[in-house]
């Protein structure tokens, strides 16, 4: 068994119903060694009466034959009753289970194959249920202080999808599987990151989140639970490394054509994007609001403005009082047009952000690309199109 990529010693194994030693007590966990010692062939889980559970095999050899016929007694007495008084009896005993969900029923105590999708039978009396929804569920692990392996601190979090893949597994393997997978993720994701720098840790959260999710997957697999999808989140670097300051490098969440890229080759891109869209004036137009900001570039509105950008952005204004308002820059077609409210057409990019962060961007404190790297600069559309704006505002620098 493998937690935290360490290997433990001990795997699970398929148990004998008594113990060699104490009769009358089962074990859970055996390491390799003694299996192979006493020649047990046969591999499972921790579930000794149920041994392939993991393989859908549901077949109870631990049963006693003197237990096999009151089990059959019963089972048939209950059957008995529940035909002779139906209809009455369907009210109760018929259950419906849509596709996204199984039912597992445990028959006078013991294990049986799930059931589902669609009009199911449980029987009373002899039947506790209960059902597993199998859609892919998600949650946020909360942010926790990390140590690099560096001695730098960081608070990181992270997003976490995951679905049931085997209803049974999920039911009698752990008591409480969101707590436990909850805790799980979150010890996992603090071993693997301390063992990471802190530059490793903001240039390659994606590789970082992808090899999380196999270590995840390694010690979730006997709990019938699949990881999909590990997002770290990094919230801020409350220490610098020992041995110098590290850089404020942090990768946005997602930025076209750069997801494959890791380690020094993504530092490379961002370095090359980020002169690229570095500003060529120190001159800066001075404005102290939107609207005022507007007339500027109404100002320098023009054809061969429009030639070089065609594209019609809009923009979401949040305002310190925290009101959202909408403007829009038009360089379709014509002179172009700018102005308060709807653009007058589809627009190809919708840009969210700050009042603040517009009115730097524009008197070049803040240039485009690091406002989207940092968060601070949503974008709805392509990214190539939304640096276009780098023109724009290189023309307003010069008036």
């Amino acid at each position: 068994m493998t937690m935290f990529g360490k290997s433990s010693g001990y795997e699970y194994q398929s148990l004998s119903q008594r113990d060699s030693v104490y009769n009358d007590t089962p074990g859970l966990f055996s390491s390799h060694a003694a299996f192979t010692h006493n020649n047990y062939d046969q591999r499972g889980h921790s579930f000794d009466y149920v041994p392939k559970v993991s393989q859908n095999d549901f077949t109870d050899k631990s049963q006693g034959l003197l237990s096999w016929i009151c089990n059959l007694i019963v089972t048939f007495l209950v059957f008995l009753v529940t035909f002779i008084t139906f209809p009455i009896s369907g009210w109760f005993v018929l259950k419906v289970v849509p596709n996204y969900e199984r039912i597992v029923v445990f028959r006078l105590g013991r294990i049986r194959p799930p059931k589902g999708p669609g009009v199911v039978l449980v029987l009373p009396l002899i039947d506790q249920w209960q059902k597993v929804d199998l859609r892919t569920r998600a949650f946020s692990v909360p942010p926790c202080k990390v140590t690099t392996k560096d001695g730098g601190l960081v608070s990181v979090g992270a997003d976490i999808q995951f679905r049931i893949w085997s209803p049974v597994m999920s039911v009698v393997a752990v008591q409480d599987l969101n707590a436990s997978t909850r805790l799980t993720s979150q010890n996992a994701m603090m071993q693997a990151l301390s063992k990471k720098t802190l530059r490793e840790i903001q240039t390659e959260r994606i590789k970082l989140g992808e090899h999380l999710g196999m270590d995840m997957n390694e010690m979730t697999k006997p709990w019938g639970l699949e990881v999909d999808r590990v997002e770290l989140i990094l919230e801020g670097v409350l220490r610098e490394p020992d041995g110098g300051h590290s850089g404020p490098v942090i990768m946005p969440p997602s930025v076209p054509g750069l997801e494959g890229l890791t380690g020094p080759i993504q530092q490379l891109a961002m370095h090359f994007l980020s002169q690229a869209a570095a500003p060529q004036s120190t001159q800066a137009v001075s404005v102290s609001s939107v609207d005022g900001l507007m007339a500027a570039v109404q100002s320098v509105l023009s054809e061969q403005l429009v030639q070089q950008v065609q594209a019609c952005y809009c923009f979401q204004i949040t305002t310190d009082s925290g009101q959202t308002s909408s403007y829009y820059v038009d360089l379709r077609q014509g002179a172009g047009a700018c102005g308060a409210g709807v653009p007058p057409r589809e627009p190809d990019v919708s840009l969210c952000m700050s009042e603040q962060d517009l009115l730097a961007m524009f008197e070049g404190g803040l240039r485009p690309f690091v406002a989207y790297s940092s968060g601070r600069l949503r974008v709805q559309g392509d990214l190539n199109t939304a640096m276009k704006l780098e023109t724009l505002i290189k023309l307003l620098k010069t008036t």
